[in-house]
């Protein structure tokens, strides 16, 4: 039962944080809300700027403060760090408008341990980036390890040795230098910069702490160090503070205030990720618990990969190293001539029920595994890549399909391994070997690493259980680079990964989310809200009785601040255009129309391809034609995209030249007057000659009947239509939208025109490319 922590009587109108609420957001709160008491769940397509943030909060937090209600929190999913962003501002809005009798609404966002670790943050105590989640576990480990039963010291001891050291009552007297204090969020923590020592053995002092605050048998809510529900939303860099700064731990706080807080905002992966919630979030997974997931159109691709499992080529060569180097004692008695003792490890699988011919029969069947691999690999190159190992530097991304995609099947490597004598049985019980071999080796080795064995044991275990019509097997050659390996080697340049590909994700979605009370599914771009359904297994709750609600807002605001083109030129296909760089009347009609715009809009003009390719084609056109400034933006690290944002924003009007399946046309907040005009050229399928995109299409085509439509069409008409809603983002905001190819413009046999909501086709006239310029005249005339 939720706890009251405001007025017995509890409306919305007294959480939503603005004087009054848009007709559509009232609608789709109450919605919400009365979906979610009949343990249901509300799919909220709006527009760009109508509000559905603060519609969902309001809806849920309005649950969680009812004494008559059953939930306890609400839990924010969203892919995009823009939207997390808008979550905690929205939630911030909340709690300064509250009644003054209410407590504001306790909030938390999770990040991951390089966010809050203090070593990992100042890069000091060994840790870093790369490093802290192998270093964290390791430290974890030992810091449990000597103060657990049978333990040297206590928490409370290593805590206070910690202090001591850095205050410099355990050092020789000199004084010559103050205190080294470790500094994070700006704050001093009680402890020095490098990691402390007790009787040699490494330890964390902000573990220990929190070890120490930590009841036996209580709720690790009462290790926390500060009182949480007077804070309201608990930011980042707020939890480092005040955590740290008492001496505990960050990461382990955040932990024991999960299942207390009443807003989680997260990630995807921290509800549908099997090991993150089993490890982690599973208190916030059950039906006390109000779910949204924000930007549901990337439900289902995000899911389809967390729940898609693999195992790479270097890490079954670590599993293969390490099963050895516990099977080596036992096998040959050498005792005395390995870091492993052959009587723990005899003690250890007399525990665990797994022998020691298990043992070998998994390490062998590894070992075959990457025998294997390196035959089909090198074939694979011999065929495509003749002389290929005279350079190594031409080598590309590859997919090596293991059946047919088209045809479900038994693929050729278990079959392959039928006939090598390794059964099911022997796939299945490499989980079990590879847990038992990593608890031996943790127990002897203190070397920080994480183990290969339990993950290796995992993905081969999954292969074996995982059908073969739903799910497709693959190696992949990822390009990495390698020193250590021979130069005519393929794992010089490739990482090989086995690969089980979960086709439709529908399932799992559907079970994760029946595991909630109720929640709202929202985004701009959700239509057809009937294929959605379908292919997320929201029809398959509703066939078990859980209520499915929808509703569709189009833009509210003024239709005289924006104008909508339809551009009729020939489809941007790849028999239409031919590659990029080729002159041809298809790739004039489309620079022609970009340059229109983008010479005809004031401002900044955002301009979408398919792909980066045809964006570098496109911003080289550009340049030629313009006077703005063209920018392009590549595939690139985070920090190279805030710095091409900025730029963009900054001065004077420009081009932004993008993929269409890149960062910048989704989650980025264009508000005010930074972007004038949207122009999408084509449509962006993915690419459909891929192994794994035919199997997923064929699984589609199989599950719901039309597979290009559900798998292809439908998802690269919303990125279209997310790039296009860049542009009007409020009542003030004055934009034009255009998309450019005729199956936007047209009914055809592969026209997308009908997967636009009824608004949209409206408001995107057709035009043709001669009147474009015309429309774009009077339109930017009419709003001087």
């Amino acid at each position: 039962m939720a706890v009251a922590t405001g007025p017995q009587s509890v409306t919305w109108q007294e959480v939503f944080g603005h004087p009054e609420a848009y007709p559509e957001q009232a609608d789709g709160i109450e919605t919400a809300i009365q979906t979610a008491r009949d343990d249901g769940f509300a799919v909220v397509e709006g527009a760009c700027g109508t509000g559905k943030t603060m519609l969902a909060l309001t809806a849920g937090i309005d649950l969680v403060r009812d004494p008559d209600s059953d939930y306890e929190r609400v839990f924010v999913l969203t892919s995009v760090k823009q939207q997390l962003r808008q979550f905690e501002a929205d939630l911030r809005t909340i709690n300064e408008n509250l009644p003054t009798d209410w407590k504001p609404v306790s909030g938390l966002t999770l990040v991951g341990k390089s966010d809050v670790c203090p070593y990992s943050r100042e890069g000091c105590g060994g840790i870093d980036d790369a490093t802290v989640y192998d270093r964290c576990e390791a430290l974890r480990d030992r810091t449990r390890g000597l103060v657990g039963d049978g333990g040297r010291t206590s928490a409370e001891a290593l805590a206070k040795d910690a202090r001591e050291q850095q205050t410099g009552l355990l050092d020789t007297g000199s004084t010559a230098a103050g205190p080294d204090y470790l500094e994070t969020a700006g704050d001093p923590t009680p402890y020095p910069t490098s990691m402390p020592e007790y009787e040699d053995v490494e330890y964390c002092p902000f573990y220990a702490n929190f070890l120490a605050d930590l009841p036996e048998d209580g709720d690790p809510i009462e290790a926390v160090p500060f009182e949480f529900d007077e804070q309201g939303l608990i930011g980042t860099e707020d939890l480092v503070s005040l955590a740290a700064g008492a001496g505990s731990c960050p990461h382990s706080v955040m932990g024991a205030l999960l299942p207390h807080v009443e807003v989680v905002v997260g990630n995807y992966y921290h509800a549908f990720d099997p090991t993150t919630v089993g490890t982690f979030t599973g208190a916030l997974v059950d039906d006390s618990t109000f779910v949204i997931c924000d930007e549901a159109h990337m439900l289902e691709p995000r899911v389809r990969d967390l729940v898609s499992v693999g195992v790479g080529d270097r890490t079954l060569r670590d599993a293969e190293s390490e099963f050895t180097r516990v099977i080596q004692p036992v096998k040959f008695d050498d005792a005395g001539k390995s870091t492993v003792d052959a009587d723990l490890v005899r003690g250890e699988l007399q525990e665990t029920d797994v022998t020691l011919r298990e043992l070998e029969e998994t390490r062998d069947f590894i070992r075959d595994l990457r025998e294997e691999l390196d035959r089909r690999v090198t074939a694979h190159l011999d065929r495509e890549y003749v002389g290929w190992r005279a350079d190594l530097t031409e080598l590309e991304d590859e997919e090596l399909p293991l059946r047919d995609p088209e045809e479900p099947g038994v693929d050729e490597l278990t079959e392959w391994a039928e006939e090598k004598g390794h059964d099911e049985g022997t796939w299945v019980r490499a989980e079990a070997t590879g847990s038992a071999v990593a608890r031996i080796l943790d127990s002897v080795e203190d070397d920080d690493k994480r183990r290969a064995a339990p993950a290796a044991g995992r993905a081969l275990s999954t292969w074996a259980y995982a059908d073969h019509e739903k799910h497709f097997r693959e190696i992949e050659l990822e390009r990495t680079w390698d020193e250590m390996e021979p130069p005519e080697s393929w794992r010089r340049a490739y990482n090989a990964r086995l690969s089980v590909h979960n086709c439709v994700p529908g399932e799992a979605i559907a079970e994760r989310l029946g595991d909630f009370g109720g929640g709202v599914l929202m985004s701009a771009t959700l239509e057809p809200i009937d294929v959605f359904r379908r292919v997320t297994g929201l029809d398959a709750l509703a066939d078990d009785g859980r209520p499915v609600a929808e509703r569709t807002f189009g833009l509210g605001f003024p239709e005289s601040n924006r104008a909508s083109f339809a551009v009729d030129v020939p489809k941007f296909t790849h028999s239409n255009r031919g590659p990029p760089g080729e002159e041809n009347e298809t790739r004039l009609a489309y620079t022609d129309a970009a340059v229109e715009v983008c010479e005809r809009s004031p401002g900044n003009v955002l301009v979408g391809m398919p792909n980066y390719a045809e964006a570098e084609w496109m911003a080289g056109a550009l340049e030629a034609r313009v006077d703005k400034p063209v920018l392009l933006d590549e595939s690139s690290d985070d920090g190279a995209t805030e710095r091409l944002k900025r730029d963009f924003f900054g001065g004077e009007g420009k081009v932004l030249v993008t993929s269409l399946r890149g960062t910048l046309t989704e989650g980025v907040d264009y508000s005010g007057d930074k972007l004038s005009a949207a122009v999408v050229c084509g449509v962006p399928l993915i690419n459909t000659s891929s192994p794994r995109t035919r199997a997923v299409k064929t699984a589609y085509d199989r599950e719901f009947g039309d597979g290009f439509e559900t798998a292809l069409t439908v998802p690269a008409v919303r990125k279209a239509r997310q790039a296009i809603g860049r542009v009007i983002r409020g009542t003030d905001e004055v934009g034009v939208r255009v998309f450019v190819d005729a199956r936007y413009a047209r009914d055809s046999w592969n026209g997308v025109r009908d997967y636009l909501p009824a608004q949209e086709r409206e408001e995107f006239r057709p035009v043709s490319p001669d009147m474009l310029g015309f429309g774009l005249d009077q339109f930017w005339s009419s709003v001087e």
